[in-house]
This record gives C-alpha cells, structure tokens and sequence, in this order.
C-alpha cells in the first residue's frame, strides 16, 4: 500500500517542484556517469544490471519473476525480454515454482554471481569517485533512510520478496 492510500502523505511539501526536480536531476545525473560505465565493464545494459542486483540481493539468488517485475517497474515483458538475455548468456536461468505451476523464478548461474560481483565492486569504486567527500557517514545514513522512506511511498512493490520453495532449474 502507497502512503497516498494509507494517508500518510498528509503532511504538505513547502517546494515540490524544487524537491522532485533535485531527485530528478541528481538520478539522472548519476545514470549517466555510471550506466556507461558498468556496461563497459559488465557487458550487460542497464536494465540487465538491475536484474541482476536485484536477484543478488535476494535470498538465494532468487526472485519470482512478478517480483521482480515490480522492483525493477519492468513490464512483464520487458522483463522477459531481459531475462532471456541473461539466460543466454548463462547469467541467469528460470526455474519453476513448486505448488505454483504458473509462479517461476529468475535465479543467479554461478557465472552471473561471479560477474556481479566484480560489477558491483566497480559500481561501489564508481561511485565513491563521484560521491565521495559529498556527504558525510551520518549524512548518507539519513540520506538512505530519507529515500527509502520516499520509495516505500511512491513504490512500495520495490520491497517484495519472493518466499515460495523451488521446485526444479530449467
């Protein structure tokens, strides 16, 4: 549920305009110092990418595809599409949903572990280029929390988590 329809978006914005325009801008801004960067490095595009932290911060490596459908705001197809991709390139795989014949997984290969790893060390060395020195420790805390509220807000399927068994890999 948004906070719209839990009501707790009742307080009012002194500079919406101003304060969506910085999110915006400073998003953005970031994507494209570092999009290209990890797709140089990874060999996967930015959507790919995002499969793939997702999935690598999952328990298991592992996500049913709805779910990750809604924490990446892939249509469903896109996701397919995505996933197809990674699937070739043996990044991925898809496995069935035990007791769900219609549910199936997106799941981490070995090799897309490996290759996210050493993307994620790069994107963390990246970052640290660009944002270092900005803020300080206590500041990005507060940042964290301050966007993770906002997101829970606006898009609160980014939290969902997969919890039905494994049946079989494809």
């Amino acid at each position: 549920m948004s906070c719209e329809e839990s009501g707790e978006c009742t307080r009012s914005i002194t500079d919406p305009i101003t304060l969506v325009g910085l999110i915006f801008e400073s998003a953005q801004a970031l994507r494209r110092k570092i999009v290209p960067t990890i797709e140089k490095e990874t060999g996967v595009t930015g959507q790919a990418f995002e499969v793939l932290i997702r999935l690598s911060r999952s328990p298991g490596g592992l996500l049913r595809m709805s779910d990750l459908a809604a924490q990446t705001g892939l249509t469903r197809s896109g996701l397919t599409r995505t996933l197809d991709r990674l699937v070739e390139a043996k990044l991925c795989l898809r496995a069935s949903c035990e007791g769900d014949r219609r549910g199936t997984f997106a799941m981490l290969t070995d090799e897309g572990r490996e290759r996210i790893t050493a993307a994620i060390s790069r994107h963390e060395a990246d970052i640290e280029r660009i944002l270092g020195g900005s803020l300080t420790k206590a500041e990005q805390d507060q940042l964290v929390a301050l966007l993770t509220k906002v997101r829970n807000c606006v898009h609160p399927e980014a939290t969902m988590m997969s919890t039905a068994p494994l049946a079989h890999s494809n």
